[in-house]
């Protein structure tokens, strides 16, 4: 999948031998300022991993995968300047916090746009192409989960549809801290 982005961006999903770049991106991402509001792991946690947990996380939300896609916004001269990606929850399930799955849905992460490319639409794009990757999966409707406190994003993603669901997660890594659950219905 590709599409046209703003200016000469692209939007397209990555491909299992990109893992080198997916690594970069995430790591670029991991050292933004709001990165602690914005991840649910460190750097450090993922500066650790090893080559073999990259070159995984790339095949497994490559183009021609069912269940998770990754997108990226790339320039002409190949830089990655975004991404998000969106796995695919079934109904029946749980989440990565334990709460029950009610019906077949997406799940935006991992959501970033490098600072110099931001404010142009890159997130706008790369959000179509996810949410769309989705509803072609038969989502009922797509979800993400934001710190309760990181209102730039929160603001995002209102302006993209989204609204706030009344789900908490509380966050056992960080004792008091809260994400909330917006979501987008088809």
């Amino acid at each position: 999948m590709s599409a046209t982005a703003p200016g000469d961006y692209v939007i397209r999903s990555i491909r299992a031998d990109e893992w080198r770049a997916v690594k970069e991106l995430r790591l670029a991402a991991l050292r933004d300022p709001v990165a602690p509001m914005a991840f649910l792991e460190t750097y450090e946690q993922a500066a650790a991993r090893d080559d073999a947990f990259w070159r995984d996380r790339a095949a497994g939300s490559a183009e021609g995968s069912t269940g998770v896609r990754q997108f990226v916004a790339e320039t002409p001269d190949g830089l990655w300047a975004g991404t998000v990606t969106v796995l695919m929850e079934e109904a029946g399930t749980t989440d990565w916090a334990g709460h029950a799955v009610e019906r077949r849905q997406g799940h935006v992460v991992g959501v970033y746009v490098r600072p110099g490319h931001r404010g142009i639409g890159l997130t706008e794009a790369l959000f179509d192409a996810g949410v769309e990757w989705a509803w072609g999966r038969g989502a009922q409707r797509v979800r993400l989960i934001v710190h309760e406190h990181n209102e730039r994003a929160q603001g995002f993603y209102r302006k993209a549809g989204f609204v706030p669901s009344g789900v908490v997660v509380l966050l056992p890594q960080a004792e008091g801290e809260r994400e909330l659950e917006f979501v987008l219905e088809r």
